[in-house]
């Protein structure tokens, strides 16, 4: 597995980073087979201690954990833990209702763009209809199963996620509703 441990404004010594590489193969091994990459950014804010952890998988999942402590190592072993919850409930979705994938989750590119809220206090009409593009960032759109999808997006906790649909390749979208279910959209 790749590692990419950074810290904001803070020195990482060696001995965090070994800390981090080990206790993070021990979870992500015990209930991934083959993870790809993880990111680990340390961070201060005030008197605590911030980590923000995601692991890829092979599978397409994206684990995301996010602690903080006082203390640096205990607030990694905090983002640990809560990434070992996610990756458990994973498997066990996993093994319980869905077929183990034989081949990697293909991504495909899309542009995603932020646009300018219109924070006019006055009742006045516009300019122009067109939207103000702030940024514009380059996101990858996985190819998955419905199941795979819906389960992707409860164990990220996302209200909503785009998806490339491996049955049909269109691309589709699966959201949670107000009134709790789990919406799909399947454009023809």
């Amino acid at each position: 597995m790749r590692y990419q441990i950074t810290g904001k404004q803070i020195d990482i010594g060696e001995a965090l980073q070994t800390h981090v590489k080990t206790n993070l193969d021990d979870v992500v091994s015990k209930y991934a087979e083959r993870p790809t990459d993880a990111s680990v950014i340390f961070s201060k804010s005030a008197s605590e201690f911030v980590v923000e952890t995601v692991v890829h998988l092979s599978t397409g999942l994206t684990a995301q954990a996010r602690n903080h402590a006082h203390d640096i190592y205990a607030a990694f072993d905090g983002a640990a833990d809560k990434m070992e919850k996610q990756l458990r409930r994973y498997k066990r979705r996993l093994k319980d209702h869905h077929k183990e994938r034989s081949a990697p989750v293909e991504f495909s590119g899309a542009s995603s763009y932020i646009l300018a809220s219109n924070t006019d206090s006055d009742d006045s009409e516009p300019e122009s209809l067109q939207p103000v593009i702030v940024a514009e960032i380059e996101q990858k759109i996985q190819s998955l199963s419905v199941g795979e999808a819906v389960m992707q997006m409860e164990i990220a906790g996302a209200p909503v996620l785009v998806f490339r649909n491996e049955g049909h390749n269109g691309v589709n979208v699966v959201y949670r509703r107000d009134d709790g279910n789990i919406g799909w959209i399947d454009p023809t």
